[in-house]
């Protein structure tokens, strides 16, 4: 069991699903007072009450029964999904329907024995770690078997304590994704050729992401069929991760039988996507999280400038860790660019601060990892919004001649050649922890003059938000504070960022470079990723 930054994940095999969601549900959202969840806020928080969701993992529904009984049993009405549906319809859930918080039985792309719990407060984004380490705190002192309060799924449901979301949620939810399209006519003209490939991955994104393709406009929408089967065993894949180029074997098999160039996937719980494009030499290739953020980014500032649905103070959001080419495509367009730390929880606390201070309109927020948060409806990464603009995007350049390979070598041309590589210092064991705070210690206290050759300009500390000049030692203040992450920015405008994992034994080292051309891009990678090794 591990309190993660996306929920707490539980081995499946580790206890019984319906003991195991009790235990968590009632740590969550009924021991109340000074921990302030659900029943602390008091008998209309109660009335409001709690959406939940499951994904297609094993024992999901299990879990979600069981956790709807707990807040029944404790007098908290509760709104079930009556089947599986993606994650961002359930942050949607909690925000149209009024409720209190919201719990998804998910684990995301982690592999098949795993199921896990993410939870969601009023706001329809997920909960901030201090509320999560209150949660895991608690989690100790609960006894599985005599300590939580259930009442029976039907008695809840004759009681009114339990109504089921459907039909009447996905009509509200896929009118805000719709909402979200800007040129349904670039759509029209090219139908009768374009093409795309879609895979779910055998997930939650089966359903929802062809309907919101198909009312695109899309003719030719050619799905996977072997993964559109919902299993939680993930049969076809070894991971469910469309992070993972190899999972894409069978959507490339599709593709190159049918003269395909774009190729679309969601993960299991459909809030990450992933593309894969075909190059020059005719072979498909990823596009990166960070790359597919750009296109993404660059495309829907000129695709709402041409609608008329660009607000006069647009911004955009990412993470410490996403792409600096980010940061440049939003400012080259007006826009404003802002950082925040890793995690779609602190980009909502984000995009909630700009706007309830009447300062910019958030029109895109992503990370690395393949998550795309678009519109308002929703406080969470999700693909299915994303999966629509991403086929549009695929359209719109298809109708100018050009695949989104070529449009990805075009921004580079306009923008600067960016690129990226994640390293992971993994440290098992015993005394991996050791380890991990060794090294954190070492470079906060003696951090490196010179990174392969190149000096050191500016050393960031995200733990006390300071800032310190390398030439002149003069300390600033930055805006994040409160995270254990150190950033080294080089002279030739490198950023290595380092951060320990918050839920596995390693270190993760990030490159953010740039070159004049693609060769020195490369270049810096390999020189900067031998640096990183010698951290191991």
């Amino acid at each position: 069991m591990v309190a993660a930054q996306q929920g707490l994940v539980y081995p499946a095999h580790v206890l019984h699903a319906r003991y195991a969601a009790r235990r968590v549900v009632y740590a969550v959202e009924v021991r109340a007072d000074e921990h302030g969840p659900l029943a602390a806020e008091g008998e209309e928080a109660k009335e409001r009450g709690v959406a939940i969701c499951m994904d297609c993992r094993n024992h999901s529904m299990e879990f979600a029964r069981a956790a709807a009984c707990v807040m029944a049993g404790n007098g908290i009405t509760v709104k079930l999904f009556e089947s599986l549906r993606p994650t961002p319809e359930l942050s949607f859930a909690v925000r149209e329907y009024g409720c209190e918080a919201g719990i998804n039985v998910t684990a995301s792309h982690n592999p098949k024995e795993y199921n896990g719990y993410k939870v969601y407060w009023s706001d329809g984004a997920q909960l901030p770690p201090q509320h999560a380490a209150a949660i895991a705190r608690e989690l100790e002192h609960i006894d599985i078997f005599t300590g939580v309060t259930s009442m029976d799924f039907d008695e809840a449901v004759n009681k009114g304590l339990i109504t089921m979301l459907g039909e009447d949620c996905d009509k509200r939810f896929m009118a805000n994704v719709m909402s979200m399209v800007n040129d349904y006519e670039t759509v029209k003209k090219v139908a009768d050729d374009f093409k795309l490939v879609y895979t779910p991955f055998h997930g939650c994104g089966h359903k929802l992401v062809p309907e919101a393709l198909t009312r695109l406009g899309i003719k030719h929408l050619l799905c996977v069929p072997e993964q559109m089967v919902i299993d939680g065993n993930f049969p076809t894949v070894v991971s469910p991760n469309p992070e993972n180029p190899e999972g894409f074997y069978l959507a490339i098999d599709l593709a190159k039988k049918n003269d395909v160039d774009f190729i679309l996937g969601t993960d299991p719980d459909s809030d990450r996507v992933g593309i894969m494009v075909r190059n020059k030499q005719g072979e498909f290739e990823p596009v990166t999280g960070n790359q597919t953020g750009v296109l993404l980014l660059d495309y829907l500032i000129g695709a709402m400038k041409r609608a008329g649905k660009l607000p006069a103070n647009a911004a955009a959001l990412k993470t410490i860790v996403t792409t600096e080419m980010a940061r440049a495509v939003a400012e080259a367009n007006g826009l404003d660019c802002y950082d925040t730390f890793t995690g779609f929880k602190f980009m909502a606390e984000k995009m909630n601060e700009l706007e309830g201070a009447g300062k910019n309109t958030v029109i895109f927020s992503y990370e690395e990892s393949y998550g795309y948060m678009i519109g308002h409806y929703v406080r969470d990464k999700d693909a299915v919004t994303a999966s629509l603009l991403l086929t549009e995007m695929a359209a719109w350049y298809y109708s100018q001649g050009m695949t989104l390979f070529d449009a990805l070598n075009a921004l580079f041309e306009k923008y600067g050649w960016y690129g990226e590589k994640t390293h992971n210092l993994v440290m098992p064991g015993l005394d991996g922890a050791e380890k991990m705070a060794a090294l954190m210690k070492s470079l906060r206290e003696t951090p490196p003059s010179e990174i392969a050759g190149v000096k050191v300009a500016t050393y960031k500390d995200y733990s006390d938000g300071t800032a310190r000049d390398a030439a002149s030692g003069e300390v600033t203040k930055i805006a994040l504070s409160g995270s254990n992450v150190l950033r080294f920015e080089l002279c030739d405008g490198t950023h290595i960022v380092v951060r320990p994992s918050g839920t596995e034994p390693k270190i993760k080292v990030y490159i953010l470079t740039k070159g004049a051309d693609a060769q020195e891009r490369d270049a810096n990678l390999v020189k900067y990723s031998a640096w990183v090794n010698t951290l191991a």
